[in-house]
């Protein structure tokens, strides 16, 4: 039955001969996800038929059907203008059960769940492709009714469908509207609301206060085992990533203002379930890695001050200990950083939200900065090579310090330099001035540490080794390097102050030729432009001692070296023709009085180093 005659049989409006027609075309195109330019105005038409057959009395197995071929129809971004209406808007969400305000319809005892469904999926994909309806359903406030069907979340006649697609909807919603975000946090109380969700969804129970576990989960206390807890089925992990996008759209701006005490108590209970969703595995490595992926990035929304939570439980036995504290969450980041790091594939969106988590922990929570600086910067040993060569993870974040993307290099310094307590010195022996001078310059530091920050003592970390080398160890470089000559060995001062002329000459021609920009160091360690005032000042400070060297341009004293190489090659030219001349013009007779007198020179010569040598003869028998 091709398309024509499927809206025939609908325009006739019998329910019957429409079942048949739509359940012939649902059929034929449930696998269809993309659509062409042919029969688009069927295709239309199709759909008001639909829409039009939902707003009368039917059957449950019609209504099921119109809403199935809707929810095909708007997979096509382009053809959904039959749903995007505010009264096509509000038929769906009646038969979604989440319509609100003047045309609330009650829900039945017994709803169908398929039909709820098949309403939500087909507002889902109509909010998707268009923005209008996303409008229209702030306007129906479709996201009060899906949050009164959250409140639910402890009955069991709402399926996982159900609950999935009443989240997907809420997400979409305010990952497209300011407005519904805001509604969601503040007039809806969001943020309980949906912790109170995840908590039912995950099955949690809390020993303390701030302490999570897993209900129905025994833990032996005589173990010395770490606790490991079943995996999550698929089903919940689901509906929680839903509940983690959402409640990221709604905390985005939460580390960036100021919280109430309800609001911090709030996002504390919040942590702990996050903190309780990063020890706990899924079905499935691909699964596991997106659900702490989304806990990572709602954790990095919520205000510094409540990041204590993940310090908070108990020491248990197999749990890792430092300092009396709880430190499995902290390494856990650690190992998920590294993790990521390794694979070196979207290092923006799978990694930095670990690192910049990391980063803030250990600025505020000094147990958390010695552990990690434990694991990242241990006592160092090896100062032969270069800090970025090296499978340690010091090695692999000092390369990423000199990264193309500088929101990674900017966080990989920023994460190495707080565990340096913000020690420029500290900072520069692990990592090399060179690695190092990027983010010193955008502090200002290149001149050493200012403002350090508020940090507790360390104990000395020097090894031996470093001792003993610190001396050879090149800072730029950050290893001890072999010896190299000294290029200005054999050189007297005023050749050196020569060659300082020089370069600075060569410094003020490629500055004003615009291909380089001199800096120099302000008084406040940061960098600042050098002009040409500037270099012929610091050429006028250099002292040339009993030299007396007239400074001249770089253009200059070139001409008058070529002008001397050239009158150079004019005399030598003349003294080889007057030799050719002077050649060619002698005769014979003129040759051998010159002859002979070359001889008698030759004699003379001969007779005064005879001579020579008797005298000495006679000097030595007198001795």
């Amino acid at each position: 039955m091709d398309l024509n005659a499927i809206i025939e049989n609908m325009e006739t409006g019998d329910q019957d001969a429409a079942l048949v027609a739509l359940q012939t075309y649902n059929k034929k195109m449930t696998q269809c996800f993309s659509f062409t330019s042919d029969q688009e105005e069927e295709r239309e038409r199709l759909g008001a038929l639909a829409m039009g057959f939902l707003e009368r009395d039917l059957q449950p197995s019609c209504q099921l059907a119109c809403l199935e071929t809707i929810r095909i129809l708007s997979r096509d971004k382009n053809n959904v203008a039959p749903f995007i209406t505010q009264t096509a808007m509000l038929t769906l969400s009646r038969h979604a059960g989440i319509a609100h305000g003047d045309g609330n319809v009650p829900a039945a005892e017994n709803p169908d769940l398929e039909i709820i469904v098949e309403a939500l999926k087909s507002i889902c994909n109509i909010c998707l492709h268009n923005k209008v309806a996303v409008g229209v359903a702030q306007e129906l406030q479709l996201i009060v009714g899906i949050a009164g069907r959250l409140k639910q979340c402890g009955e069991d006649q709402w399926n996982h469908h159900v609950r999935f697609f009443d989240l997907r909807l809420m997400f979409l919603l305010t990952a497209q509207r300011v407005e519904m975000r805001t509604q969601l946090l503040k007039e809806l109380r969001g943020v309980s609301l949906l912790s109170d969700h995840l908590d039912a969804t995950l099955g949690l129970c809390w020993p303390d206060t701030f302490e999570v576990a897993r209900a129905g989960v025994e833990v032996d206390p005589d173990s010395d085992l770490p606790v490991r807890l079943p995996p999550f089925s698929r089903e919940k992990i689901e509906r929680a990533m839903e509940i983690l996008k959402i409640l990221f759209n709604i905390t985005y701006d939460a580390n960036r203002r100021e919280v109430d005490e309800e609001e911090a108590a709030a996002f504390r209970h919040l942590g702990a379930i996050l903190r309780h969703c990063l020890m706990s595995s899924a079905d499935g490595e691909d699964y596991t890695e997106e659900f702490h992926s989304h806990s990572l990035n709602l954790l990095g929304n919520l205000p510094l001050t409540c990041l204590d939570v993940l310090l908070m439980p108990k020491v248990q036995q197999g749990s890792i200990e430092y300092m009396g504290v709880n430190m499995d969450a902290v390494n856990m980041l650690l190992e998920y950083m590294e993790k990521m790091l390794d694979r070196g594939k979207k290092l923006k969106e799978t990694m930095l939200p670990s690192l910049n988590l990391l980063t803030e922990s250990a600025r505020i929570h000094r147990e958390t900065r010695k552990f990690l600086r434990m694991k990242v910067l241990p006592p160092l040993r090896d100062v032969k090579n270069l800090p970025e060569v090296g499978e340690a993870i010091r090695n692999k974040l000092v390369r990423l310090m000199t990264n193309i993307d500088t929101d990674i290099k900017n966080c990989a310094a920023e994460f190495l330099f707080v565990l340096c307590k913000e020690s420029v010195s500290r900072f520069i022996k692990y990592t090399g001035y060179g690695n190092a001078a990027g983010l010193l310059a955008a502090r200002g530091l290149l001149r050493g540490g200012i403002n350090p920050g508020i940090y507790s003592e360390d104990e000395d970390s020097e090894t031996e080794e470093y001792r003993e080398a610190k001396a050879k160890i090149n800072p730029v470089t950050g290893r001890v390097e072999d010896e190299q000559p000294n290029p200005m060995e054999g050189m007297t001062e005023e050749q050196k102050e020569l060659e300082a002329m020089k370069l600075v000459n060569m410094f003020d021609k490629l500055s004003r030729s615009n291909i380089i920009q001199p800096m120099t160091l302000g008084s406040d360690g940061s960098m600042t432009q050098m002009n040409s005032e500037d270099l012929i000042r610091m050429r006028d400070q250099i002292p040339l001692g009993q030299l007396n060297i007239r400074q001249r341009d770089d253009d200059e004293e070139q001409e008058e070296d070529d002008e001397q190489e050239e009158e150079e090659e004019q005399q030598q030219h003349r003294r080889q023709q007057q030799i050719q001349e002077d050649n060619a013009i002698k005769t014979p007779q003129q040759e051998e009085p010159q002859r002979q007198q070359s001889q008698e020179q030759h004699k003379e010569e001969q007779q005064e180093t005879q001579h020579q040598h008797k005298e000495q003869e006679d000097e030595q028998e007198e001795q």
